[in-house]
């Protein structure tokens, strides 16, 4: 079974991103009570004053599919639209492959051996 990883960049209008990243606290902190969700996070973007980084981690597809008929995942759509969105790009990734980024001694590895 693969974990499922989502990475996407959205951008609201600059005036309304703290107050979009504040009041999606309750989606976030739904999503997180989602069977199979690992993590779930938004970040200001520090070198863009329109851009949410968004990080998702889930255990598996079936994991994923069920956040996507969830109410938190229709609501946090809902959201992000009424701040004003400007873009967004997501894209998801299937792990075949994890390790450390740091061997046994203290070295960072770009290697899965």
């Amino acid at each position: 079974m693969a974990k499922i990883l989502i990475a996407a960049h959205i951008d609201v209008e600059p005036a309304t991103r703290e107050e979009c990243l504040k009041k999606a606290q309750p989606y976030i902190d739904g999503a997180l009570t989602q069977a199979g969700c690992l993590n779930y996070s938004w970040a200001a973007d520090l070198h863009n004053p329109s851009r949410i980084e968004v990080f998702e981690e889930w255990t598996d597809e079936e994991a994923l599919a069920q956040h996507f008929q969830d109410v938190h995942y229709a609501n946090m759509l809902a959201h992000i639209g009424s701040f004003g969105l400007i873009n967004a790009v997501s894209a998801k990734y299937r792990v075949d492959a994890e390790g450390p980024v740091y061997n046994a001694e203290g070295k960072p590895t770009p290697s899965f051996d």
